[in-house]
């Protein structure tokens, strides 16, 4: 039984900075106490890297009308 309790207890250890970096979607074996970029800069790179697929995706989806309208 002390065997179990000093894994377990070791395995927390262990386990507790790999879950923080995984929550964080940072690589696990980084620091997971090193400062990441404020939640408003991520959304807006978030933002705007959606808005350039949308762009992407609305000039596939009309490409056949504007080659209609060329010829």
């Amino acid at each position: 039984m002390k065997k179990f309790l000093v894994g377990l207890v070791v395995g927390a250890i262990l386990a507790f900075p790999l879950g923080i970096n995984f929550g964080k979607d940072v690589p696990l074996l980084s620091n997971p106490f090193a400062a990441k970029p404020d939640i408003s800069e991520r959304v807006k790179e978030r933002a705007k890297e959606t808005l350039e697929e949308t762009k992407e995706a609305i000039h596939e989806a009309t490409k056949p009308v504007q080659d209609k309208l060329k010829k």
